[in-house]
């Protein structure tokens, strides 16, 4: 079977068996501190199983795209040297919500696997692992499947710790987990290998094809195990692995879903598609980094973007170690849409945009590897010994990005070795250090957990009344909540909005016979609406009805802006391109910020263009429609999805325009485009590789906005005693005067440096034959310096010279040597050490260099270091 029917049928199985199949989610998380990328098919449903979320279904089915490249769960460094780690992968899975449990997960999967009707696998070829004590499952496994005793195997605690163990699953620290059971296939004793448990368990015999997880109980940091109320299940089969099982395969890479990869590889490469371990590093990362492209992240310096750009990075050194020239990586991209964009749409949708990064990338990775070049041959020159020490190593990695591989070619090239210790050091002590930055952890049992639901009235009003379902105080449900207490109110209906879609939540008060409770901010957890806020007076009880109040105006201006940002982003894709996608928004009554996918800064003309193309929607004046339909009819219709936000089966479908933008949204917004009344950018740039920033105002603020420009327009009028009218004159004037005095200043730098120069060339003295010149010129910049060493070479005919000027606090160095004595003498190593020696940097050829340092009380010992420096040389 192909790797898309394998898919399919998964999908149609679990469907016959009741589930709902659902859209895999997107790589990065939706509101979950805890992961870095979603690295599993469970990650989308983790409120359902939390008990935060209630949905329509109890069974769901997927397949996720998942991606283990970073944090915790890390394949990178295996992939394309082992048969089956990836950094992307397909995850098909089954889940029950509190519905069914052991009994039917283990019929489940066993229909699926060798029923005649789906992949008629050979039962005979399948082995089973369960939990040490998982007896439950063991007798479901042996007395109704039917698997014999001897292909059974119960594994215990085998990672050192209670629990810890290949057969029990836990989603962290504290949290639900639970025992699980594992399916192998045998694929033959021509493979070496032993069974799950045995010393051989590492070979690629016995290969795990199905996961089962069953969620039993609740863990708290004392690590005693509560059983659930509702327990449920957790399944996982990887679409890679089963389809070498299935098309008689002993590797992942040899399966039909990489074979278009990995001659388009080779293809864009320019070598043969031989299995080389570098080819598969190719074919496997164009899939990770192309669907982490789709998803918005983009390559930058830390978190997610880091990750990416280290894979893309891995990416292109593996295809110049198969002979690349120039960029090749982003040609790729067409053939993983060909292979993969009908069972993931975002693909081709966003086709062109993954191969702009990839290629800006691959191009900018050019660059690093010319820069790291440099640095190492300067550093090079100092070295002592054969040996390039690993701090030196570690530095061009990290800081310029540059491989340790490499470097350690180019040492073999010259004879030199590099410490990989050393650098081997340095890199545990970075993963150390990111460890304990790491914001990815979380104590589930800390959240907020909310046992009601909220019914939001707020789309038709900012007044409401609601009883009192639930009350929180630092984290705790409690029965009452007294004046001055901060708190968390969770109310059966409410007219307040709570935070997502990038717009901020509601503020205002919750108005009792007897008390009165200020909402600072409103969020979600799961179907309840949190107010978060403090008690100002009175007590608040459970059960007690409630006056909510919206602050009205706050409300208003934040519905306006949040109405200009999907205008916004439908101007953007007009004027800009279809490749305008969104990659992040802010909403607040102040101002709206959005952040979309485009390579190169706007224009003033297309600013221009965006703010009178937004302006004409506004005073069109139209109706904002909306409409609450299913995900998919709202997909036929064009809706795009807003970055960031949660849908679920029921989704809001907000128009503007008569069909000029088109999104889903569950945000507040204005009732006609007119509403809005004037819209102004303030500002524009770039956050990211890829990815622009624009910040604007709507209404109010955008008219303050303008009589603040017009303020400061008149002040600036009055500084140069000009008016409106002439400013642009007046100023021209000034930056003529300006240049004016600032060539008489370089003219008169110039020939007081010529005159310090023939009074310095007499002060030079004679070191075993070399005249030396070391000078202290204060105030004199860089320029000025080099041109009196160029000076002053040319008097002396054959010297060192070392000058240095503090100049606003800081040291400037510049020396020089002329030719017939770089042989002995080079300026390079001098700058390098006298720049050291005033606490900063410097370096340059053997005949000029420039450095500079913090520390001008050191000026005048470094100076004198000069005859020194010519002593131990000549």
């Amino acid at each position: 079977m192909k790797s898309a029917e394998i898919r399919e049928a998964f999908l149609r199985f679990f469907e016959e068996k009741g589930h709902t199949r659902v859209a895999s989610s997107s790589l990065i998380p939706a509101n979950d501190p805890t992961l870095l990328f979603t690295n599993a098919g469970m990650n989308q449903f983790k409120d359902c199983f939390l008990g935060l979320e209630k949905r329509a279904y109890t069974r769901a089915t997927t397949s996720q795209k998942c991606v283990r490249a970073g944090g915790k769960h890390n394949d990178l460094e295996n992939v394309g040297y082992t048969a089956r780690h990836h950094t992307f992968f397909e995850m098909l899975g089954n889940f029950s919500f509190g519905d069914y449990f052991k009994r039917d997960a283990i019929h489940f999967a066993w229909e699926f696997l060798t029923g005649d009707k789906w992949l008629k696998l050979s039962s005979e070829k399948l082995w089973v692992t369960v939990y040490a004590s998982d007896d439950e499952a063991y007798d479901i496994w042996t007395k109704e499947v039917g698997v014999p005793a001897e292909r059974m195997i119960r594994i215990g605690d085998n990672k050192g710790a209670p629990y810890a163990s290949d057969n029990f699953w836990a989603m962290g620290d504290t949290g639900p987990c639970g025992p699980c059971t594992e399916i192998f296939y045998d694929h033959g004793e021509h493979i070496w290998g032993g069974p799950p448990g045995s010393p051989e368990e590492d070979g690629d015999r016995y290969i795990e094809i199905w996961n089962n997880v069953f969620m039993q109980f609740n863990r708290t940091a004392d690590g005693v195990l509560h059983p659930l109320p509702a327990p449920s299940v957790d399944t996982g089969m990887g679409l890679e692995r089963i389809s070498a099982v299935l098309q008689h395969v002993n590797s992942n890479y040899e399966i039909d879903l990489f074979q278009r990869l990995l001659n388009a590889a080779a293809q864009a490469i320019g070598c043969a598609n031989e299995g080389q371990a570098s080819l598969k590093v190719v074919a496997d990362h164009i899939r990770s980094c192309g669907f982490l492209i789709a998803d918005g992240v983009t390559p930058s310096n830390e978190g997610r973007g880091y990750v990416l750009r280290r894979i893309i990075r891995r990416a292109s050194r593996h295809g110049n170690k198969l002979g690349a020239r120039g960029t090749f990586f982003h040609r790729i991209v067409a053939a993983l849409v060909v292979e993969m964009g009908d069972a993931f749409p975002e693909l081709r949708q966003q086709q062109a945009h993954i191969e702009r990064v990839l290629k800006n990338e691959e191009e900018q990775f050019a660059k690093t590897l010319e820069q790291g070049l440099k640095i190492l041959e300067q550093d090079l020159v100092g070295l002592r010994g054969k040996v390039i020490p690993g701090d030196i190593v570690f530095k061009l990695y990290d800081t310029y990005g540059f491989p340790a591989d490499l470097t350690g070619d180019i040492a073999r090239e010259r004879e030199l070795s590099i410490d990989e210790e050393g650098f081997e050091r340095e890199m545990q002590a970075q993963r150390e250090r990111a460890r304990s930055a790491s914001a990815f952890s979380l104590d589930y049992n800390s959240l907020v957990k909310v046992e009601g639901e909220t019914r939001f009235i707020g789309y038709t009003a900012t007044r409401g009344q609601g009883h009192v379902l639930e009350l929180f105080r630092e984290g705790m449900a409690v029965e009452r909540l007294h004046a001055g207490e901060a708190g968390v109110v969770v109310l059966e209906q409410t007219p307040f909005y709570a935070e997502s879609g990038g717009q901020v939540g509601d503020s205002g008060y919750l108005q009792g016979e007897a008390a009165r409770f200020d909402v600072q901010d409103t969020s979600k957890a799961g179907a309840a609406f949190l107010h978060h806020g403090v008690l100002a007076s009175g007590s608040l009880s459970v059960g007690d009805t409630l006056d909510a109040v919206v602050d009205a105006s706050v409300r208003q201006a934040t519905a306006l802006n949040h109405s200009a940002t999907h205008l916004l982003h439908a101007a953007l894709r007009e004027i800009l391109g279809e490749h305008v996608s969104q990659k992040g928004s802010l909403v607040d009554s102040q101002r709206l910020r959005f952040d979309f996918s485009h390579f190169e800064a706007i224009t003033p003309a297309q600013l221009k263009a965006l703010e009178e193309r937004v302006n004409t929607e506004i005073r069109r004046n139209t109706v904002v429609e909306t409409e609450e339909t299913d995900i998919e009819t709202a997909r036929r219709k064009g809706a795009m999805a807003l970055f960031g936000e949660k849908y679920g089966e029921r989704v809001r479908v907000l128009s503007m325009g008569e069909g000029f933008s088109v999104e889903l949204c569950g945000g507040t917004h204005a009732s006609r485009t007119g509403d809005i009344g004037l819209f102004k950018i303030i500002s524009e740039g770039g956050v990211a590789a890829g990815i622009r920033r624009l910040e604007a105002v709507t209404g109010a603020g955008a008219l303050a906005y303008l009589n603040g420009a017009e303020e400061q327009l008149k002040e600036a009028a009055s500084l140069v005693r000009g008016s409106r009218d002439n400013l642009l004159e007046k100023l021209g004037g000034l930056l003529e005067r300006n240049r004016q005095l600032e060539k008489e200043l370089e003219q008169l730098k110039a020939r007081a440096a010529s005159a310090a120069g023939d009074d310095l060339a007499g002060t030079a003295v004679d070191v075993k034959g070399v005249k030396v010149l070391a000078a202290r010129l204060d105030g004199l910049d860089g320029k000025a310096l080099l041109a009196l060493v160029d000076q002053l070479k040319n008097k002396l005919g054959s010297a060192l010279i070392l000058l240095g000027s503090e100049l606003d606090g800081k040291v400037i160095l510049v020396a020089g040597v002329t030719q017939d004595l770089t042989a002995r003498l080079k300026a390079g190593e001098l700058m390098k050490q006298a720049a050291a020696g005033v606490g900063g940097k410097g370096g340059g050829r053997p005949d000029m260099a420039q450095g500079g340092g913090t520390e001008p009380a050191r000026l005048d010992e470094v100076l004198a270091q000069a005859v020194a420096f010519v002593e131990q040389r000549v």
